[in-house]
Protein backbone atom coordinates (compact mmCIF):
# COMPACT_ATOMS: atom_id res chain seq x y z
CA UNK A 1 0.00 0.00 0.00
CA UNK A 2 0.98 3.13 -1.17
CA UNK A 3 2.26 5.61 1.96
CA UNK A 4 -0.25 9.02 2.49
CA UNK A 5 0.94 12.24 1.83
CA UNK A 6 2.69 13.53 4.96
CA UNK A 7 2.45 17.35 3.99
CA UNK A 8 2.06 19.10 0.48
CA UNK A 9 4.10 21.47 -0.78
CA UNK A 10 3.88 23.61 -3.87
CA UNK A 11 7.27 24.97 -5.83
CA UNK A 12 8.16 26.09 -9.31
CA UNK A 13 10.57 23.38 -10.39
CA UNK A 14 10.72 19.89 -9.22
CA UNK A 15 14.22 18.56 -10.76
CA UNK A 16 14.28 14.57 -10.42
CA UNK A 17 18.31 13.38 -10.31
CA UNK A 18 21.18 14.83 -8.60
CA UNK A 19 23.89 13.94 -11.18
CA UNK A 20 25.71 16.38 -12.89
CA UNK A 21 22.54 17.47 -14.95
CA UNK A 22 20.11 17.93 -12.16
CA UNK A 23 22.53 19.41 -10.04
CA UNK A 24 23.07 22.39 -12.61
CA UNK A 25 19.74 22.19 -13.85
CA UNK A 26 18.76 23.35 -9.63
CA UNK A 27 21.52 25.49 -9.40
CA UNK A 28 20.45 27.71 -12.89
CA UNK A 29 16.70 27.53 -12.85
CA UNK A 30 17.20 28.54 -9.18
CA UNK A 31 19.81 31.51 -10.15
CA UNK A 32 16.87 32.39 -12.35
CA UNK A 33 15.46 33.10 -9.02
CA UNK A 34 12.50 29.69 -9.74
CA UNK A 35 11.76 27.94 -6.42
CA UNK A 36 13.46 24.53 -6.66
CA UNK A 37 12.98 20.61 -5.22
CA UNK A 38 15.75 18.86 -6.29
CA UNK A 39 15.92 14.78 -5.21
CA UNK A 40 17.95 12.14 -5.71
CA UNK A 41 17.69 8.94 -4.00
CA UNK A 42 21.69 7.81 -3.72
CA UNK A 43 23.74 10.17 -1.28
CA UNK A 44 26.64 11.58 -3.31
CA UNK A 45 30.23 10.44 -2.69
CA UNK A 46 32.13 13.88 -2.91
CA UNK A 47 36.16 12.08 -1.92
CA UNK A 48 37.94 10.96 -4.31
CA UNK A 49 39.44 7.48 -2.94
CA UNK A 50 36.34 6.47 -1.24
CA UNK A 51 34.19 3.95 -1.79
CA UNK A 52 31.38 4.75 -4.59
CA UNK A 53 33.19 7.88 -5.69
CA UNK A 54 32.55 8.77 -9.49
CA UNK A 55 35.85 8.92 -11.42
CA UNK A 56 34.84 9.81 -14.94
CA UNK A 57 35.76 13.45 -15.50
CA UNK A 58 33.67 16.01 -17.68
CA UNK A 59 34.86 18.13 -20.22
CA UNK A 60 33.34 21.28 -19.91
CA UNK A 61 33.06 22.85 -23.54
CA UNK A 62 33.01 26.58 -24.09
CA UNK A 63 29.04 26.90 -23.94
CA UNK A 64 28.85 24.45 -21.05
CA UNK A 65 31.18 26.84 -19.01
CA UNK A 66 29.09 30.02 -20.04
CA UNK A 67 26.28 28.26 -18.27
CA UNK A 68 27.62 27.45 -15.33
CA UNK A 69 29.15 31.30 -14.79
CA UNK A 70 25.54 32.26 -15.11
CA UNK A 71 24.44 29.87 -12.63
CA UNK A 72 27.41 31.18 -9.97
CA UNK A 73 29.05 27.57 -10.14
CA UNK A 74 31.86 28.50 -12.44
CA UNK A 75 33.73 30.28 -9.78
CA UNK A 76 33.72 27.31 -7.22
CA UNK A 77 35.65 25.41 -10.40
CA UNK A 78 37.99 27.38 -11.85
CA UNK A 79 40.85 26.46 -9.77
CA UNK A 80 40.44 22.61 -10.15
CA UNK A 81 39.96 22.58 -14.10
CA UNK A 82 42.36 21.22 -16.25
CA UNK A 83 42.12 23.64 -19.83
CA UNK A 84 41.53 21.71 -23.35
CA UNK A 85 43.29 23.20 -25.53
CA UNK A 86 44.59 20.82 -27.98
CA UNK A 87 42.12 17.59 -28.91
CA UNK A 88 44.66 15.44 -30.53
CA UNK A 89 43.69 12.18 -32.90
CA UNK A 90 45.75 9.28 -33.22
CA UNK A 91 45.13 5.98 -35.59
CA UNK A 92 47.28 3.12 -34.34
CA UNK A 93 45.55 0.24 -36.36
CA UNK A 94 48.73 -0.86 -37.79
CA UNK A 95 49.99 -4.32 -37.17
CA UNK A 96 51.83 -2.93 -33.59
CA UNK A 97 50.30 -0.38 -31.81
CA UNK A 98 51.99 2.33 -32.37
CA UNK A 99 50.92 5.59 -33.77
CA UNK A 100 50.46 6.07 -38.05
CA UNK A 101 48.79 9.00 -37.63
CA UNK A 102 48.45 11.80 -35.72
CA UNK A 103 46.63 14.92 -35.94
CA UNK A 104 45.98 17.81 -33.72
CA UNK A 105 43.20 19.92 -33.47
CA UNK A 106 44.09 23.32 -31.95
CA UNK A 107 41.53 25.62 -30.28
CA UNK A 108 43.40 28.42 -31.26
CA UNK A 109 41.99 27.83 -34.83
CA UNK A 110 39.11 28.97 -33.58
CA UNK A 111 38.62 31.07 -30.23
CA UNK A 112 40.68 32.20 -28.17
CA UNK A 113 39.87 30.13 -25.06
CA UNK A 114 39.91 26.31 -25.22
CA UNK A 115 38.04 24.22 -26.09
CA UNK A 116 36.90 23.38 -22.76
CA UNK A 117 38.29 22.46 -18.86
CA UNK A 118 37.83 19.06 -17.16
CA UNK A 119 36.93 18.29 -13.90
CA UNK A 120 36.50 14.85 -12.08
CA UNK A 121 32.82 14.23 -11.19
CA UNK A 122 33.31 13.26 -7.64
CA UNK A 123 35.02 16.80 -7.40
CA UNK A 124 31.59 18.68 -9.34
CA UNK A 125 29.16 16.98 -7.03
CA UNK A 126 30.73 17.97 -4.25
CA UNK A 127 31.46 22.03 -4.79
CA UNK A 128 27.93 22.46 -6.96
CA UNK A 129 26.30 20.32 -3.70
CA UNK A 130 28.14 23.20 -1.41
CA UNK A 131 26.58 25.78 -3.89
CA UNK A 132 22.95 24.72 -3.68
CA UNK A 133 22.97 24.71 0.15
CA UNK A 134 23.76 28.21 0.09
CA UNK A 135 20.42 29.05 -2.14
CA UNK A 136 17.38 30.17 -0.25
CA UNK A 137 15.16 29.47 -2.71
CA UNK A 138 16.49 25.59 -3.64
CA UNK A 139 15.95 23.04 -1.58
CA UNK A 140 18.38 19.91 -2.26
CA UNK A 141 17.23 16.78 -0.84
CA UNK A 142 19.83 13.96 -1.24
CA UNK A 143 18.69 10.03 -0.32
CA UNK A 144 14.75 11.03 -1.34
CA UNK A 145 13.11 9.75 -4.90
CA UNK A 146 10.70 10.77 -7.15
CA UNK A 147 8.22 7.78 -7.04
CA UNK A 148 4.98 8.63 -8.59
CA UNK A 149 3.87 11.56 -11.05
CA UNK A 150 0.43 12.70 -11.85
CA UNK A 151 -0.36 15.68 -14.50
CA UNK A 152 -2.97 17.74 -15.38
CA UNK A 153 -2.74 20.89 -18.03
CA UNK A 154 -2.37 23.29 -14.61
CA UNK A 155 -0.13 21.51 -12.79
CA UNK A 156 1.72 18.16 -11.68
CA UNK A 157 2.13 16.52 -8.64
CA UNK A 158 5.45 14.54 -8.08
CA UNK A 159 5.30 11.73 -4.99
CA UNK A 160 8.37 11.42 -3.21
CA UNK A 161 9.59 8.24 -1.30
CA UNK A 162 9.21 10.07 1.95
CA UNK A 163 5.84 10.06 1.62
CA UNK A 164 5.53 13.80 0.93
CA UNK A 165 3.63 14.99 -2.75
CA UNK A 166 4.88 18.31 -4.81
CA UNK A 167 3.05 20.54 -6.44
CA UNK A 168 5.04 22.26 -9.67
CA UNK A 169 4.65 24.01 -12.95
CA UNK A 170 7.55 21.87 -14.41
CA UNK A 171 8.95 19.04 -14.02
CA UNK A 172 12.70 18.52 -15.09
CA UNK A 173 13.47 14.84 -15.15
CA UNK A 174 16.94 14.21 -14.86
CA UNK A 175 17.11 10.72 -13.35
CA UNK A 176 19.31 8.99 -15.72
CA UNK A 177 18.82 6.13 -18.06
CA UNK A 178 16.80 4.20 -16.13
CA UNK A 179 14.18 7.09 -15.26
CA UNK A 180 11.39 6.49 -12.97
CA UNK A 181 9.83 10.14 -14.59
CA UNK A 182 10.14 8.77 -17.93
CA UNK A 183 8.46 5.89 -17.44
CA UNK A 184 5.66 7.40 -15.21
CA UNK A 185 5.07 9.62 -18.03
CA UNK A 186 4.96 6.56 -20.49
CA UNK A 187 7.38 7.66 -22.64
CA UNK A 188 9.32 4.70 -24.92
CA UNK A 189 12.95 4.70 -25.38
CA UNK A 190 14.78 3.62 -28.56
CA UNK A 191 18.59 1.35 -27.14
CA UNK A 192 21.46 0.43 -28.76
CA UNK A 193 24.35 -1.81 -27.18
CA UNK A 194 27.37 -1.96 -28.63
CA UNK A 195 28.45 -4.96 -26.41
CA UNK A 196 31.39 -2.56 -25.19
CA UNK A 197 32.64 -1.53 -21.69
CA UNK A 198 34.42 1.15 -20.47
CA UNK A 199 36.99 1.87 -17.96
CA UNK A 200 36.82 4.73 -16.46
CA UNK A 201 39.89 6.04 -13.57
CA UNK A 202 43.39 8.10 -13.26
CA UNK A 203 46.49 7.18 -14.39
CA UNK A 204 50.41 9.48 -13.80
CA UNK A 205 52.82 9.46 -16.42
CA UNK A 206 56.16 11.21 -16.10
CA UNK A 207 55.76 12.75 -19.95
CA UNK A 208 53.36 16.26 -19.28
CA UNK A 209 50.30 16.26 -20.64
CA UNK A 210 50.43 20.00 -21.93
CA UNK A 211 46.66 20.17 -21.92
CA UNK A 212 46.24 18.19 -24.86
CA UNK A 213 43.45 15.58 -25.26
CA UNK A 214 44.79 12.64 -26.58
CA UNK A 215 41.95 9.69 -27.88
CA UNK A 216 43.85 6.87 -29.33
CA UNK A 217 42.24 4.31 -31.97
CA UNK A 218 43.07 1.11 -32.73
CA UNK A 219 39.86 -1.19 -32.22
CA UNK A 220 37.45 -2.51 -29.78
CA UNK A 221 37.03 1.48 -28.78
CA UNK A 222 38.76 4.62 -28.48
CA UNK A 223 41.07 5.39 -25.41
CA UNK A 224 41.20 8.81 -24.48
CA UNK A 225 43.46 10.52 -22.05
CA UNK A 226 42.09 13.70 -20.67
CA UNK A 227 44.25 16.57 -18.72
CA UNK A 228 43.96 16.73 -14.99
CA UNK A 229 45.65 18.97 -12.23
CA UNK A 230 48.68 16.82 -11.15
CA UNK A 231 48.67 14.72 -8.69
CA UNK A 232 51.09 13.87 -6.27
CA UNK A 233 53.57 15.73 -7.77
CA UNK A 234 53.40 13.96 -11.01
CA UNK A 235 51.53 14.83 -14.24
CA UNK A 236 48.10 13.19 -14.65
CA UNK A 237 45.54 12.17 -16.85
CA UNK A 238 41.85 11.00 -16.70
CA UNK A 239 41.11 7.66 -18.76
CA UNK A 240 38.67 6.49 -20.42
CA UNK A 241 39.16 2.95 -22.14
CA UNK A 242 36.37 1.51 -24.30
CA UNK A 243 36.80 -2.25 -25.29
CA UNK A 244 34.89 -4.97 -26.24
CA UNK A 245 33.01 -6.00 -22.96
CA UNK A 246 34.65 -9.16 -22.21
CA UNK A 247 38.14 -7.82 -22.84
CA UNK A 248 37.13 -4.84 -20.55
CA UNK A 249 36.28 -6.90 -17.72
CA UNK A 250 39.08 -8.93 -18.19
CA UNK A 251 41.32 -5.53 -17.88
CA UNK A 252 39.04 -4.67 -15.17
CA UNK A 253 39.70 -7.85 -12.99
CA UNK A 254 44.03 -7.68 -14.05
CA UNK A 255 46.42 -7.12 -11.13
CA UNK A 256 47.86 -3.72 -11.56
CA UNK A 257 51.38 -4.54 -12.92
CA UNK A 258 49.67 -6.35 -15.96
CA UNK A 259 46.92 -3.64 -16.22
CA UNK A 260 50.03 -1.20 -15.97
CA UNK A 261 51.67 -2.62 -18.55
CA UNK A 262 48.60 -3.01 -20.93
CA UNK A 263 47.82 0.61 -20.44
CA UNK A 264 51.24 1.73 -21.63
CA UNK A 265 51.20 -0.25 -24.53
CA UNK A 266 47.69 0.51 -25.69
CA UNK A 267 48.39 4.24 -25.01
CA UNK A 268 51.63 3.87 -27.56
CA UNK A 269 53.68 5.36 -24.83
CA UNK A 270 53.10 8.73 -25.60
CA UNK A 271 53.52 9.56 -21.98
CA UNK A 272 55.73 7.21 -20.89
CA UNK A 273 54.58 4.47 -18.19
CA UNK A 274 51.08 4.79 -17.15
CA UNK A 275 50.58 4.29 -13.82
CA UNK A 276 47.08 3.51 -12.12
CA UNK A 277 46.15 6.30 -9.60
CA UNK A 278 42.59 5.72 -8.43
CA UNK A 279 40.43 2.74 -8.23
CA UNK A 280 39.05 1.43 -12.04
CA UNK A 281 35.02 1.52 -12.40
CA UNK A 282 33.52 0.03 -15.35
CA UNK A 283 30.02 1.34 -17.03
CA UNK A 284 28.09 -0.27 -19.94
CA UNK A 285 28.31 1.65 -23.45
CA UNK A 286 25.03 2.21 -25.13
CA UNK A 287 23.21 4.87 -27.09
CA UNK A 288 19.67 5.51 -26.00
CA UNK A 289 16.95 8.28 -27.13
CA UNK A 290 13.60 8.90 -25.62
CA UNK A 291 10.64 8.93 -27.84
CA UNK A 292 9.82 12.45 -27.17
CA UNK A 293 11.78 14.77 -24.71
CA UNK A 294 8.36 15.97 -22.92
CA UNK A 295 5.40 14.74 -21.92
CA UNK A 296 2.09 16.92 -19.94
CA UNK A 297 4.27 19.20 -17.26
CA UNK A 298 7.49 17.17 -18.24
CA UNK A 299 10.78 17.89 -19.63
CA UNK A 300 13.05 15.62 -20.28
CA UNK A 301 17.24 16.36 -19.97
CA UNK A 302 20.30 14.84 -20.02
CA UNK A 303 20.77 10.75 -20.00
CA UNK A 304 16.71 10.59 -19.63
CA UNK A 305 16.59 12.26 -22.70
CA UNK A 306 19.36 10.72 -24.50
CA UNK A 307 22.58 8.54 -23.87
CA UNK A 308 26.04 8.45 -26.01
CA UNK A 309 29.31 6.69 -25.78
CA UNK A 310 31.74 8.94 -24.24
CA UNK A 311 33.63 10.14 -27.33
CA UNK A 312 34.72 13.78 -27.99
CA UNK A 313 32.72 15.13 -24.74
CA UNK A 314 29.36 14.85 -26.17
CA UNK A 315 27.86 13.40 -23.29
CA UNK A 316 26.99 16.09 -20.71
CA UNK A 317 27.54 18.72 -23.33
CA UNK A 318 24.88 17.75 -24.95
CA UNK A 319 22.52 17.52 -21.74
CA UNK A 320 23.93 20.99 -20.70
CA UNK A 321 22.62 22.21 -23.96
CA UNK A 322 19.10 20.70 -23.22
CA UNK A 323 19.20 22.67 -20.24
CA UNK A 324 20.50 25.94 -21.96
CA UNK A 325 17.18 25.72 -24.35
CA UNK A 326 14.76 25.03 -21.13
CA UNK A 327 15.92 27.88 -18.91
CA UNK A 328 15.94 30.64 -21.82
CA UNK A 329 12.12 29.26 -22.59
CA UNK A 330 11.27 29.63 -18.47
CA UNK A 331 13.29 32.82 -18.47
CA UNK A 332 11.90 34.54 -21.78
CA UNK A 333 7.91 33.70 -20.61
CA UNK A 334 7.76 32.46 -16.53
CA UNK A 335 4.31 32.81 -16.27
CA UNK A 336 4.15 29.98 -19.50
CA UNK A 337 6.24 27.88 -16.98
CA UNK A 338 5.80 23.79 -18.06
CA UNK A 339 2.62 24.78 -20.34
CA UNK A 340 2.23 23.25 -23.67
CA UNK A 341 3.73 25.91 -26.15
CA UNK A 342 6.83 26.03 -23.52
CA UNK A 343 7.61 22.07 -24.03
CA UNK A 344 6.72 22.08 -27.28
CA UNK A 345 8.97 24.54 -28.08
CA UNK A 346 11.65 22.85 -26.19
CA UNK A 347 10.73 19.45 -28.20
CA UNK A 348 11.18 21.09 -31.41
CA UNK A 349 14.23 22.96 -30.65
CA UNK A 350 16.04 19.70 -29.06
CA UNK A 351 15.35 16.46 -30.02
CA UNK A 352 15.80 16.63 -33.83
CA UNK A 353 19.07 18.05 -32.85
CA UNK A 354 20.01 15.80 -30.52
CA UNK A 355 19.18 12.69 -33.13
CA UNK A 356 21.14 13.81 -35.07
CA UNK A 357 24.29 14.42 -32.65
CA UNK A 358 23.31 10.72 -31.28
CA UNK A 359 23.58 9.21 -34.59
CA UNK A 360 26.96 10.52 -35.98
CA UNK A 361 28.56 9.42 -32.54
CA UNK A 362 27.37 6.18 -33.33
CA UNK A 363 29.16 6.24 -36.17
CA UNK A 364 32.39 7.31 -34.19
CA UNK A 365 31.81 4.57 -31.98
CA UNK A 366 31.57 1.88 -34.52
CA UNK A 367 33.81 3.64 -36.49
CA UNK A 368 36.37 2.94 -33.62
CA UNK A 369 35.59 -0.52 -32.86
CA UNK A 370 36.65 -1.74 -36.28
CA UNK A 371 39.57 -4.88 -36.04
CA UNK A 372 39.65 -5.84 -40.06
CA UNK A 373 42.91 -3.79 -41.47
CA UNK A 374 41.40 -2.85 -44.42
CA UNK A 375 38.30 -0.74 -42.35
CA UNK A 376 41.81 0.36 -40.03
CA UNK A 377 42.96 1.76 -43.27
CA UNK A 378 40.01 3.09 -43.95
CA UNK A 379 39.78 4.78 -41.03
CA UNK A 380 43.35 6.26 -40.85
CA UNK A 381 42.57 7.52 -44.51
CA UNK A 382 39.37 9.46 -43.48
CA UNK A 383 41.31 11.53 -40.51
CA UNK A 384 44.10 12.70 -43.83
CA UNK A 385 41.27 13.56 -45.70
CA UNK A 386 39.09 15.50 -42.99
CA UNK A 387 41.90 17.05 -41.22
CA UNK A 388 43.68 18.04 -44.98
CA UNK A 389 40.44 20.45 -45.49
CA UNK A 390 41.14 23.41 -43.18
CA UNK A 391 37.15 24.27 -43.84
CA UNK A 392 36.38 21.18 -43.07
CA UNK A 393 38.41 20.78 -39.89
CA UNK A 394 37.35 24.29 -38.49
CA UNK A 395 33.40 23.29 -39.14
CA UNK A 396 34.16 20.08 -37.21
CA UNK A 397 35.80 21.93 -34.38
CA UNK A 398 32.97 24.43 -34.76
CA UNK A 399 30.02 21.42 -34.24
CA UNK A 400 32.26 19.79 -31.57
CA UNK A 401 31.77 22.73 -29.15
CA UNK A 402 28.05 23.18 -30.47
CA UNK A 403 28.56 26.06 -32.32
CA UNK A 404 27.23 25.28 -35.35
Amino acid sequence: MAPQDKTQHTVDIVVSGGGIAGLTAAATFGQAGFSVVCVDPTPPVVERNQQGADLRTTAFLQPARVLLQEAGLWERLNDHAAPLQIMRIVDAGGAEPKPRVIKDFNASDISDLPFGWNLPNWLLRREFIAHLNDMPNVDLRLGVSATDLLTRASEARVRLSDGETLTCQLVVAADGRNSTIREKADIGVKTTRYGQKALALAVTHPIPHDNVSTEIHRSGGPFTLVPLPDYEGRPSSALVWMERAARAQELFEMDEAAFNTEMTERSCSLFGPLELASRRTIWPIISQIADSFISERVALIAETAHVVPPIGAQGLNTSLGDLRVLLDLAKDSPESLGNVQMLETYQKKRRSEVALRVKGIDVLNRASMVETPLLRNARAAGLQALYGLAPVRKMLMQMGLGAR
